[in-house]
């Protein structure tokens, strides 16, 4: 490895992105010393829209465009993402050359004042920027109203402190990086709300043919969450998913080296909700997320995104 005296790091300027920038930075300072490391701090479109909701938004990578474009363009050498912010389809010449160990997967529910989903009372107001949680919520307690969220972590529990909401549902890794995790009242089972494909993985990206990068960021790369991420990225791939749709999934490796595999599509309402799941040997991770998909977009998953794609389409419009 040639050795370079300045190594760059593009990252998302919120709280959480910085705290996992820092971390990437500090573990590299400490395995490469040689190298010094600094971050190129950059506003993506998502962090610019906050006062709508992203489904509104529409297209993929609201997260991560910007950040890409510094990496293609020389101004960084890698970057560090939320695994459930990066779209299925990386630009040409970007890779994803490692994917770090799990946090909790898991949603987490946070309230001043009630102590899970069930104690809600009828028609509690629930924060939530996500039509996939909106989704389940739905489909477990109809009678909730789930209103926009939006806001880096710290400004969405003021919110909740502030009595705009009755909860809010969070990514609980994120909650868990930055301190919060006394606030949390209720970790959610994922039979209840399937967390966002990748969620609680970071993922590293780089240019491709960077050997050197290759080689710094193999040291963060965990093979069991990397295979994982690999199943579930590979059936959002096959349904042409966003993070912005009501698609959800979650695979593990178990004992025996098999892969378990879970997926769902829902109407944004939870009206409908299509969940299948599967099992196979790690090694056709992607195979089975693609083979998952497939089987949920013919139990009628096809009908559910084919009308949020192209909903002047499906309404005559």
């Amino acid at each position: 490895m040639t050795e370079t005296a300045e190594l760059v790091i593009a990252s998302r300027g919120s709280k959480l992105a910085l705290w996992q920038a820092h971390w990437v930075q500090s573990e590299i300072e400490t395995h490469f010393p040689h190298l010094t490391v600094r971050l190129n701090i950059i506003k993506t479109t998502g962090d610019k829209i906050t006062d709508v909701a992203l489904a509104q938004v529409g297209g993929k990578g609201l997260f991560v465009k910007e950040i890409e474009e510094a990496l293609l363009d020389g101004r960084a050498d890698l970057a560090v993402h939320s695994m459930k912010d990066v779209p299925s389809e990386l630009p040409e010449g970007l890779e994803l050359s490692a994917t770090t160990l799990r946090e909790d997967h898991r949603d987490a529910f946070l309230s001043v004042n009630f102590a899970s989903i069930d104690d809600l009372p009828q028609g509690a107001r629930v924060g939530s920027s996500s039509l996939r949680r909106q989704a389940q919520l739905l489909a477990h307690r109809p009678d909730l109203l789930i209103h926009p969220l939006r806001g880096n972590v710290d400004t969405r529990i003021q919110k909740l402190k502030d009595g705009e909401y009755d909860a809010i549902i969070l990514a609980a890794a994120g909650v868990r990086r930055l301190g919060w995790q006394e606030q949390v009242r209720q970790y959610i089972d994922p039979a209840l709300s399937l967390p966002a494909i990748g969620q609680g993985a970071l993922g590293i990206e780089t240019r491709i043919g960077d050997s050197r990068m290759a080689e710094i960021v193999a040291h963060f790369n965990h093979t069991d969450t990397a295979d994982a991420v690999d199943a579930e990225r590979a059936l959002l791939a096959r349904l042409e998913g966003g993070c912005q749709v009501p698609i959800a999934a979650l695979a593990t490796i178990e004992g025996d080296g098999q892969l378990h595999l879970t997926g769902l599509v829902a109407e944004v309402d939870g009206s409908h909700v299509i969940r299948r799941e599967c099992r196979g040997p790690r090694s056709e991770a992607r195979n089975l997320g693609i083979a998952l998909a497939d089987e949920l977009l013919a139990a009628g998953g096809k009908a559910i995104l084919d009308a949020l794609y192209n909903p002047d389409e499906t309404t005559g419009g």
